[in-house]
């Protein structure tokens, strides 16, 4: 918006506070003050008040929530989860936003320890997480030099020629 001058600026100011008072009761003591708020908001002078950050309190306490090896209960809502990352983002929260809104460290778990050493189980048993070639070097240590490679199998599908052959 481009700079008014002053007088611009009162006469804007006069016309809106005389339509307003004209429609609205409005105690003497109070004209001053929307006088000033007024013409500062046209002026662009608007000191926005600074939002209020809420202050989260958790529902139990940090040690109450990891003391069981089993589950983790959340700070929210006092439930015991396995995992909280499904939580959280229901709530609308990323792991880092959570760990900052109640002040917990960043070594904090998201996941119950007894869940992660399922899950870490799981992973060895099947292999993941190993680089492919160290596997089969493990599986057998002494090198031998590959095999020739066999012949591609025949192509069950008929050659293009033979196939238009047939169906003229």
């Amino acid at each position: 918006m481009q700079e008014m001058d002053k007088s611009d600026l009162t006469a804007l100011t006069v016309q809106l506070l005389s339509a307003y008072v004209a429609n609205n009761s409005l105690p003497s003591n109070e004209l001053a003050s929307l006088i000033e708020t007024t013409r500062n908001a046209l002026a662009g002078k608007v000191e926005a008040p600074a939002p209020e950050v809420p202050e989260f309190v958790p529902a139990v306490s940090v040690r109450k929530s990891t003391a069981s090896r089993d589950h983790l209960i959340s700070l929210i809502d006092g439930k015991p989860y396995r995992s909280l990352k499904r939580h959280l983002t229901s709530h609308g929260l990323t792991p880092d936003e959570y760990r900052e809104r109640y002040k917990l460290p960043k070594d904090y778990p998201m996941v119950a320890p007894s869940y992660s050493e399922q899950r870490r189980a799981v992973a060895q048993r099947l292999g993941l997480g190993r680089k492919p070639k160290a596997a089969k070097l493990a599986a057998d240590p002494v090198a031998t030099k590959p095999a020739a490679p066999a012949k591609k199998a025949a192509s069950a599908r008929k050659p293009r020629k033979a196939a238009a052959a047939e169906s003229a």
